[in-house]
């Protein structure tokens, strides 16, 4: 393949029209010639995470899925509730690529030097519209991966291990000692206890299954509650104790959970206090949420004094904030771990026509531990 040589290849997009009807399809793109600081990424391997899945289906209803078509022209279609159409304004009769992220070979680069020093290598990216055989982007938005790395393997590079090493950063920088996380079971939890257990940083996990409950106390993770158990409160509130954890990440997002955390915590740590305060602890204790896996509202029993926050944590935000320095500092670590720590595990991988089969549409938007699908555009 010559560097003169124009290159078109297939992307998946997503849209919602005014009328209420989420489109997904394929579209043939042809890809522009680098930049100087630009290269052009085969993309190998792209994770469908649930970050990706607000963008790719949106709110739609999909036991109204239908397909038509086949093979690159096969067409997706579901209806979106009217009441959600107001909040989706900005996004209404645009076709949207979708994809946080992916890895895959650089096939063209610019004339930088630091273009230059990516070509041919196999790197993780990050910047959207990953689910394509082909993307244009920075060299700066591309990592290197070591030598024996497959582009699978670093795939899931970026989302959610950066979030994990971000939940214990965000730990350290407010103050706490020890953190709980929900939904604890899933691939990003199972990387944070590995953190944890590295870094000695007490973890409280919650999961809502003994098979979940399982699956991390096989790994090594120390305080495992199980939220379908009777004795869910007491449990909670004597790990709570043993850690001393005050701040949480939420990833369930609606229901009663948070309201049961905070109220937990403060039971913990009345345990030790000496003295009596009307308004409950001094204590500052927090839970973000940072997941949707529940929609519905965020119910609060407010029996947990007045030092409580509750809020939203992303990724992106948390890495502005923390500057280019730190973000390096993270990014190195994922890469030096990556078939370790941060190692991710697939039940499928799917070609991009495969990844708009309602079968797989169906098993993906579940969202269930375990159940992690990965997009090869390349392959079919």
């Amino acid at each position: 393949m010559s560097d003169t040589s124009k290159i078109s290849g297939l992307q998946l997009r997503s849209l919602i029209t005014k009328g209420g009807e989420l489109q997904l399809s394929l579209a043939k793109v042809e890809l522009p010639e680098p930049g100087p600081d630009q290269v052009l990424v085969k993309v190998e391997a792209t994770p469908i995470n649930p970050s990706d899945l607000g963008l790719l289906l949106g709110p739609a209803d999909l036991t109204t899925a239908k397909a038509s078509g086949s093979g690159d022209s096969i067409t997706v279609t579901a209806k979106v509730p009217a009441a959600t159409l107001p909040f989706l304004a900005t996004r209404l009769d645009e076709s949207m690529p979708v994809g946080n992220e992916g890895a895959g070979t650089v096939v063209k680069a610019g004339s930088s030097d630091a273009a230059q020093a990516l070509k041919g290598k196999t790197v993780s990216m990050i910047g959207g519209a990953m689910y394509a055989q082909y993307r244009l982007l920075k060299a700066t938005d591309c990592q290197p991966l070591p030598d024996g790395t497959t582009a699978a393997e670093g795939a899931s590079w970026f989302v959610n291990p950066l979030t994990a090493l971000g939940m214990t950063e965000t730990m350290k920088r407010e103050g706490h000692k020890a953190l709980v996380h929900t939904a604890a079971a899933s691939n990003l939890g199972q990387m944070l206890n590995k953190i944890c257990n590295e870094d000695g940083i007490g973890l409280v996990n919650i999961v809502r299954s003994p098979t979940q409950a399982k699956l991390l106390k096989d790994i090594g993770a120390k305080h495992v509650v199980d939220s379908s158990a009777a004795s869910f409160t007491d449990d909670l509130t004597q790990a709570l104790v043993e850690t001393g954890a005050t701040i949480a990440f939420d990833a369930i997002g609606g229901g009663k959970l948070v309201s049961q955390i905070l109220t937990c915590m403060e039971i913990a740590i009345n345990k030790t206090a000496t003295t009596y305060n009307r308004y409950g602890s001094s204590v500052h204790k927090q839970v973000y949420v940072y997941g949707s896996l529940d929609t519905s509202p965020v119910e609060l029993t407010r029996n947990y004094g007045m030092a409580w926050g509750v809020g939203g944590w992303l990724l992106t935000p948390f890495l502005q904030k923390i500057g280019r320095p730190d973000q390096i500092r993270l990014r190195e670590r994922v890469v030096k771990s990556l078939k370790t720590t941060f190692a991710s595990h697939y039940t499928q991988t799917v070609s991009l026509q495969e990844a708009l089969d309602l079968k797989n549409i169906g098993a993906y938007a579940k969202r269930a531990t375990g159940e992690k699908f990965l997009i090869n555009p390349s392959k079919g």
